[in-house]
Formats: structure tokens, C-alpha cells, sequence
């Protein structure tokens, strides 16, 4: 459609509620039903296909969509080339090599000669190649973990999360060889007016992802503190002081990253700070 842009988006599963999340948090509205395959923004050019997740590498790359939100799993396995525009950072998965205890795993180089079953031949053989064994891939759809028991294939290569399905059929984790996030994919042949409303998207999102790793924070501080605090909190270019009743005292406001956030929170006590407020941040930028 002229003058918006389509996106290609799973049709259900936790990757479409977090797209979904995702782009609602960037201020866009729409309806979306369970049941339809299509639907529109409110307030921003942008349209949504809903579609099987392994068809969106190619739904893009055939101008059906202008951008999409896949797995890096399934975009690697299609071998469509795309421009990757932003790792999301959700819908975290990870490809691992899983056995019986019993298989004697030290490296990749364990599995040569050996039966790998996997739904991701591609991503497998590469790794493998790339490490100098040769194995035998065996292509399987779904219901991985079931093929060592079975007698078709002596240890798999298959997506993990907690480990519980491979204990239920006898199989342990041996190694990560392999890691996914969900990416925004685009077409790199978009004309002008889309890479306009995609750039302006991507404002949007930038805000939303930046703020996912910060905290607000608000404090009471001795006046004769605040080089050391500034000093402390670091980021941002300089905090935001307000005076107080009395003269001695300050308050303080800045943004820290999240990952950082105890360690600064102790320093800022250990400085005397007072009274220290903290918040979630729904958007920034810097």
C-alpha cells in the first residue's frame, strides 16, 4: 500500500505477543484479531501481516513485506539474505547438542561420524563445517528429542529452554552451540518514502529498547557530595540538581543503567545519599 509500510509478524506464539508488545510500546495503535491474517495501524502508516514464522524470511524478501519481526534461528535456516536493521533483544532461544548421559561428549568434535537430528539442518551444518566435523544430518519436522530413543539418530541438535523436555526423554544438555533473539528484518530495495516511515519507527523503538536497561533515580544528597556522586552514577552527561530548604542538601535525578544499579545504589549510601527514589523508564533517548 503507498505510503505505509507492511510488516510481517508470527501469527501466535509468545514471538508475535512480544512483537505485538513491542510495537505498542512505540505509541502505535491497532486491533488485532486472533483470527485474521491482516490489520492496520491508527495514527501511523504501518500495516501488519500475520503469517507462519519460517515464511516471513521470504514473504520479506519477496516484497510481500516491507520489514519483519523474526527469529535469528529461522531468518540463519532460510538462508535469505536480509538486512538485519535491529536485534530486538526478546524471544531469547538457544540451539544446543543434547545426548544421554551416557554419550561421551567432551566438543563438536564428539559428534563426528555421528546421527545429529535436528529441525535445523542449515544453521547445524554450518556450525559443524566450520569446525571441521563431519556428521550426518537427520532432517526431522518437530518431536526432536524423541529420535535417540528411537533408534534414528544418536544425539540431536535442538532449541532449549529450561531443559525439562530433554530430561523427560532421557536427554541431557551437553552444549550451546548456537544462540537466537528475534531481529528486525527489512527489504533493501524500500523506496524512499517507506525508509522514511521505517527510519521513524526505529526512533521509536530505539526509545523503548534504551529505557528497557535504565532506572530513574531520585535522591537526597549532601551538597559537597555531588562531584563524587556524579562520578558514580556516570552515563548521562550531567544529572539534574534541584536546591533544597537547606542550603547543605540537594536532590538529584539521573537515569543508570539497570545492570549497574546495586552497586550504585551502595556507593550513592555510602556517600550519604537519602531518601533514593527509584523508577521504571518508559521511553528515552540519549
Amino acid at each position: 500500500m503507498d505510503g505505509r509500510i507492511i510488516v510481517a509478524i508470527q501469527k501466535s506464539g509468545r514471538l508475535s505477543e512480544k512483537s505485538l508488545e513491542m510495537i505498542r510500546s512505540c505509541g502505535i495503535d491497532f486491533y488485532a484479531d486472533s483470527r485474521a491474517l491482516k490489520a492496520s495501524a491508527s495514527g501511523f502508516p504501518l500495516d501488519f501481516l500475520f503469517v507462519r514464522d519460517d515464511d516471513i524470511p521470504g514473504y520479506v524478501s519477496d516484497g510481500v513485506a516491507d520489514i519483519g519481526i523474526v527469529g535469528r534461528n529461522e531468518l540463519d535456516e532460510s538462508g535469505i539474505e536480509l538486512d538485519v536493521i535491529r536485534d530486538l533483544g526478546f524471544a531469547s532461544c538457544r540451539l544446543s547438542i543434547a545426548a544421554p548421559p551416557s554419550f561421551p561428549y567432551s566438543n563438536l568434535s564428539s559428534l563426528e561420524g555421528k546421527r545429529i537430528a535436528t529441525s535445523y539442518p542449515r544453521i547445524l551444518e554450518s556450525i559443524l563445517s566450520s569446525n571441521g566435523v563431519k556428521a550426518i544430518p537427520v532432517v526431522v519436522a518437530g518431536s526432536v528429542e524423541i529420535t535417540v530413543d528411537a533408534g534414528i539418530a544418536d544425539a540431536i541438535a535442538d532449541l532449549v529452554s529450561t531443559g525439562t523436555t530433554l530430561k523427560m526423554n532421557g536427554l541431557e544438555e551437553k552444549e550451546c552451540i548456537y544462540r537466537s533473539s528475534a531481529v528486525l528484518v527489512a527489504r533493501p530495495d524500500m523506496d524512499s518514502c517507506k525508509k522514511a516511515i521505517l527510519n521513524s519507527l526505529l526512533e521509536r523503538m530505539d526509545a523503548v529498547m534504551l529505557a528497557r536497561h535504565k532506572k530513574y533515580i531520585l535522591f537526597n544528597l549532601p551538597k559537597n557530595k555531588l562531584q563524587k556522586a556524579a562520578e558514580v552514577i556516570g552515563g548521562m552527561k550531567s544529572p539534574t540538581v534541584t536546591p533544597l530548604m537547606d542550603d547543605n542538601w540537594i536532590s538529584v535525578q539521573s537515569a543508570v543503567d539497570e545492570n549497574r544499579f546495586w552497586a550504585v545504589f551502595e556507593e550513592l549510601k555510602a556517600l550519604g545519599a537519602e531518601g533514593i527514589l527509584v523508577m521504571n523508564i518508559e521511553k528515552m533517548t540519549e
